[in-house]
Formats: C-alpha cells, structure tokens, sequence
C-alpha cells in the first residue's frame, strides 16, 4: 500500500473515531485498523529515510545510492 494511501485511510479512521458516533466494537476495530496503517507508515518512513541517508553525489554532480553501511561505533548483535 503506498504511503500516501495508508495516511488517508489513517485520518479517514480518525475522523470517525472522534465523531463519538461510533459503537465500542467498531471503535475497537477502527483502532486496530489505524495501528496496522501506522506501522505501514512507519516503515515507509524509514525506507525513504534509509534512501535519503544513503544518496550521495559522484564526481558529475549526479545523485546516486551508495551501498548501506551500517555505523560503526554501533556494536553488533550477535
């Protein structure tokens, strides 16, 4: 699901749920809802943050993607 998408329906399920219209049952479900698409949008997030960190200009001035290096005074899990 693309990003901007998934934020529609998330403010679309917010509206709703602040009406005070709503059922607890179908609240609950809306909630569960705006979780899932809040994860959706989180992990698009960091995959575009991932790409911006990871763009660099050559020697031409053009943009390009280096390969991830992940930082070093990080210690591995292992």
């Amino acid at each position: 699901m693309p990003f901007e998408e998934a934020l529609k329906k998330l403010e679309s399920i917010v509206g709703s749920m602040e009406s005070d219209e709503l059922p607890l049952e179908t609240l609950l479900a809306r909630f569960e809802e705006g979780t899932r698409l809040t994860r959706i949008c989180q992990a698009k997030l960091a995959e575009a943050e991932l790409k911006i960190q990871q763009l660099e200009k050559n020697a031409a001035g053009e943009a390009t993607l280096k390969p991830f290096a992940p930082d070093a005074s990080q210690p591995n899990e292992s």
